[in-house]
């Protein structure tokens, strides 16, 4: 509830005196009567005419206040808020070969990325955004979606392992730019992140790269791993882990500084969970969304609810004090 004339809500203060004098004169007494005794008067049942008295007088200053309150132009406000969002197409292309199992993030480096992407997709409400996962191969793990819960759901879903090992840059590129392809959305970004070098598939990196700036899309490249040295698992023929060896990190730094350089991107290097966070960051600073608000405020008036409840406390009062509390002459 708001007030158009506020400062009209000051009169309730003459209240006070009415009140003060209300009591002063109650306390004086009214009309007088000569009488022998009083005695009787005292032991004498009150009735409810007397239990009443003071009514009229708080109906009256009860109406006196609705008045006030209906002068000051009492306002419901309904408000409404038009959003326009502007975003921005995004595909996160993330490396699955089995290298990304090293152990020199903890408890991975693809459970690090997985949890570092899906607090990147979080912050970016409004915005479309595809997943895309290679090693040796590649496919689409999700179209370009606003559905952040689906999105979410399929980076669990994302396992290494699940297509031919190796290190497909090119082909991981060339299939984010193909979900890319036929968008109208004035920015498009790849992220791709990879511990690797290229040593499959049938696309050059750089040739995709340069697909991605024909067609105007920024890529921003990570590669993720410690320098020199890092934990790798060894498995079985049946998949189990059996062994831990220290393996030399190798990561094609100088194609993945070319793809972000030709395209527009940048290029970042993390090296723990804490650093890959603050690239996820940055590019979460460089890539912002436009989001117009328009707030408009529709107002009610709500004095006539006053008035009327004002002439109810008024009629009430007359009915009790001219007819049930009758005086003597």
């Amino acid at each position: 509830m708001e007030f158009a004339q506020p400062k009209i809500l000051w009169f309730l203060l003459l209240l006070v005196p009415l009140v003060a004098y209300y009591i002063y004169r109650n306390r004086q007494g009214g009309a007088a009567m000569i009488v022998s005794t009083t005695q009787s008067l005292k032991r004498a049942p009150k009735s409810w005419r007397y239990l009443l008295r003071h009514i009229p007088f708080v109906l009256r200053c009860a109406a006196l206040s609705l008045i006030v309150v209906a002068i000051a132009r009492p306002q419901s406000a309904e408000h409404y808020t038009n959003t326009t969002t502007e975003g921005i197409d995004i595909v996160l292309a993330v490396d699955v070969s089995t290298s990304m199992l090293a152990k020199d993030f903890t408890p991975d480096r693809l459970s690090v990325a997985k949890d570092v992407a899906a607090d990147f997709i979080s912050d970016r409400t409004g915005d479309r955004i595809a997943l895309v996962v290679f090693a040796g191969e590649s496919f689409t793990q999700s179209p370009l979606t606003t559905d952040q819960s689906s999105l979410q759901t399929m980076i669990n879903r994302i396992r290494s392992g699940i297509i031919e090992d190796g290190t497909a840059i090119g082909n991981g590129l060339a299939t984010s730019i193909n979900r890319l392809r036929e968008s109208d959305a004035k920015s498009k970004v790849v992220i791709l992140l990879t511990d690797g070098v290229n040593n499959r598939g049938e696309i050059s990196p750089l040739t995709a790269a340069q697909i991605a700036k024909d067609l105007g899309i920024k890529v921003y490249t990570i590669g993720i791993g410690k320098q020199g040295t890092a934990p790798y698992p060894l498995f079985d023929e049946r998949g189990r882990e059996v062994d831990v060896v220290e393996m030399k990190v190798e990561i094609d730094e100088k194609i993945l500084r070319e793809i972000a350089q030709l395209t527009g991107g940048e290029y970042f290097r993390a090296t723990n969970k804490q650093t890959l966070m603050a690239v996820y960051e940055k590019i979460n600073t460089l890539e912002k969304s436009t989001v117009e608000i328009e707030n408009r405020t529709l107002l009610h008036e709500q004095y006539l609810i006053f008035v009327l409840w004002a002439l109810a406390a008024l009629l009430l009062e007359f009915i009790i004090d001219r007819i049930l509390l009758k005086r003597i002459p």
